[in-house]
């Protein structure tokens, strides 16, 4: 197939290309090396395909209408994965214009492109994050997420909306996935587990908030992938039982699906910390802090709708997955 993937340069933007390029698609990724983090870092990860055969890189700004159209128009994908946004709970507090610039008006922009130009199918990054004040465990996609605790977690609220419509509207397949907490090897640096191990080999103190009783569902980044890969290749068909009197948050009587991507095992954050130490072999100092405004206590993914709808099953424990960054870190840092 052909592929536009937006976001190319970042974290998961970066293995999602890598992946469908050795699988034989054709794919064009977009980015437009934004500064929020280390920029040598994402042109590395670039640097893993930029000379394969099937891929063409085009550096823009999503918010950038007029280039956003060039690059539908020259390239005709057939599907699109849209995974570039401003990401980062804490930073939309003191940038929230630039959350809105990049991840509302850029999105617009992949939506009109999608619309002009018949795509086939668009999978686009959502987040956990939505599901805020919400303290049902595990979280479903069948659950209200009517209220947002960050300007972040707003946004990608707001993406799904304005796909749901574009589906209604248009008839653009559109489904959208909830990232719950992803690591591994070539991870963004603003990341725990990247600032962590940063700090514990400096001999630094590590923020520990909400005096570490967080829970997430820490996923691989291999896993994610996998996800994303097999969501492309299912088009969402609408659920001709859908009910306005009992509305499904998750489907839609239009081709529009919304799936939880993560591991459904939650793990506390004091345990992944315990694991990060017995990788580096050295303890960390921790400074125990409170919980931080548009942060929540606990994430935990409820997967069975992707497990049965595409066979995503994660399998990669927290033990694998942190070991695995360790080494990639020590190696790229030459630590």
């Amino acid at each position: 197939m052909r592929v536009l993937v937006t976001g190319t340069a970042g974290f998961i933007g970066s293995a999602v290309a890598a992946r469908l390029l050795d699988r034989g698609d054709e794919v064009v990724g977009v980015d437009n090396l934004s500064a929020y983090y280390d920029v040598n870092l994402k042109k590395a990860r670039l640097a893993h395909f930029t000379d394969h055969a099937n891929y063409r890189h085009m550096h823009a700004d999503l918010a950038d209408a007029k280039r956003v159209e060039e690059i539908f128009a020259s390239f005709n994908p057939q599907r699109v994965i849209h995974l570039a946004a401003q990401a980062g709970v804490r930073y939309a507090a003191e940038n929230p214009h630039v959350y809105v610039s990049s991840n509302v008006t850029g999105f617009l922009h992949v939506l009109e492109g999608c619309r002009n130009h018949a795509v086939e199918h668009l999978v686009f990054a959502s987040t956990s994050s939505v599901y805020g004040a919400n303290t049902r465990m595990p979280f479903s996609e069948h659950d209200s997420t009517e209220h947002p605790l960050s300007l972040y977690a707003a946004t990608k609220k707001a993406n799904e909306m304005m796909a749901h419509s574009y589906a209604g509207l248009y008839g653009i397949p559109c489904t959208g996935l909830r990232f719950f907490t992803v690591y591994g090897p070539w991870g963004r640096p603003d990341m725990a587990l990247f600032l962590f191990t940063k700090a514990i080999l400096a001999g630094d103190s590590i923020p520990v908030f909400n005096h570490g009783n967080h829970k997430r569902s820490f996923t691989y980044i291999d896993d994610i992938v996998e996800g994303i890969a097999r969501t492309l290749d299912r088009t969402p068909m609408a659920n001709i039982g859908w009910s306005g009197g009992a509305p499904d948050p998750a489907t839609s009587p239009s081709r529009y699906r919304l799936y939880n991507i993560g591991n459904p095992e939650a793990v506390p954050l004091m345990r992944y910390i315990q694991v990060l130490e017995e990788c580096l072999g050295t303890k960390a100092v921790m400074d125990m802090l409170p919980l931080q405004p548009g942060d929540v206590p606990a994430t935990e993914a409820d997967v069975g709708d992707l497990l049965r709808d595409v066979g995503y099953n994660p399998s990669t424990p927290v033990e694998e997955g942190i070991s695995r960054f360790v080494s990639w870190y020590r190696s790229y840092y030459g630590e």
